[in-house]
């Protein structure tokens, strides 16, 4: 409850600028891609056609078999700002992801660097300014945007988006607290300087996942890192759509988890914690008669202000359909993190597509 009032609750106080900015900042936009033809050509042309002064995108074909590479020409016959960086197994290490996005880092030739995945779609033409403003500040190196998932039926859907926006919550209460702790690659940024500064992935090189979320534990400040919450900067993306799928995706989140600062991993597992022993104690509580009407005020104590603080931050982040149901949806949760940490610890995952 402390943590709900005390932490999450700061996402509430933020006010994106009402009018879009005016800004000229140059943007190299990064996208990895391996076998993605059909999510390219359904895509790309929305960030290639994004309404701004000036802006490039790379993107990297990472040994791709799919006709990714005709495809990608094809677009630079029409799009001249578009960059295509070729990754082949001849010159690949066993380094995943990470490797293909320092190619294109490298090939990239703005200062400035955005970067999404090739499943994701901007919710506006003006996603660009609205991340590339807050590098005219020039002590801003890293800036953490926003990424919901598409709506869709069922219950994996429900799932992933809840837990999308509750991770999106702490992070984004946390940075606007003066703790960064991470970030999601499908909609962030950061200076060009910083990653060779910050000599890149090296130090993570040895594990699939970690370009995003732990480049930022390790790199972000209370005075280089901002939020970008606006609607017009949020880059929705499409979801796993088979539970098998889904948990090899959050293996390799966790393997990059691990690393995190200390503090950041005591206050993310206190909270999974002690949400889980919520939960488990109410429904205990409900077989002693004696203990059930404490068991209802505590309950309701906890929905109440979950209502207060969640009931705008879901709205905002395309969630609006959780908060009525809340206690349902945050219960699952709860249940799922402490499960698949378990599970998910047992299991090692080797490769990251």
């Amino acid at each position: 409850m402390a943590y709900l009032l005390g932490w999450q609750n700061k996402l509430n106080s933020y006010k994106s600028a009402e009018e879009l900015p005016q800004t000229a900042i140059p943007v190299s936009v990064i996208i990895s891609a391996r076998n993605e033809f059909e999510n390219l050509g359904k895509y790309l042309p929305g960030i290639l056609e994004q309404k701004h002064p000036e802006f490039e995108v790379v993107v990297i074909n990472d040994c791709s078999q799919d006709g990714t590479a005709d495809l990608l020409e094809e677009f630079e016959t029409k799009y001249p700002h578009l960059k295509i960086v070729n990754v082949t197994e001849s010159r690949k290490f066993k380094t995943g992801k990470k490797f293909a996005l320092t190619m294109g880092i490298k090939a990239a030739k703005y200062p400035n660097l955005l970067f999404t995945d090739a499943d994701c779609e901007p919710l506006s033409e003006n996603w660009v300014s609205r991340m590339a403003a807050h590098f005219e500040n020039t002590e801003t190196e890293i800036i953490l945007g926003y990424s919901p998932y598409y709506k869709k039926r069922g219950l994996l859907n429900s799932l992933i988006r809840f837990e999308t926006i509750k991770t999106a919550i702490n992070y984004l209460s946390s940075a606007l607290k003066g703790d960064p702790y991470m970030g999601v690659g499908r909609n962030m940024a950061y200076r060009k300087e910083l990653f060779f500064s910050a000599k890149g992935f090296a130090s993570h090189m040895h594990i699939l996942s970690g370009d995003d979320d732990l480049f930022v534990n390790q790199n972000a400040t209370k005075y280089n890192t901002v939020v970008e919450a606006s609607p017009e900067s949020f880059v929705f993306s499409e979801p796993k759509t088979s539970f098998g799928s889904w948990f090899r995706q959050k293996k390799r989140h966790m393997g990059a988890g691990k690393l995190y600062k200390g503090k950041h991993k005591r206050r993310l597992s206190l909270d999974a914690i002690t949400g889980f022993l919520f939960y488990a104690l109410f429904f205990a509580c409900l077989a002693f008669k004696p203990a059930l009407f404490i068991a209802f005020i505590l309950f309701v104590l906890r929905w109440v202000a979950q209502i207060l603080v969640y009931r705008k931050q879901f709205t905002t982040l395309r969630g609006k359909d959780f908060v009525w149901y809340m206690p349902i949806a945050d219960a699952l949760y709860y249940l799922y993190v402490n499960v698949f940490g378990l599970v998910g610890s047992l299991i090692k995952t080797n490769q990251w597509k």
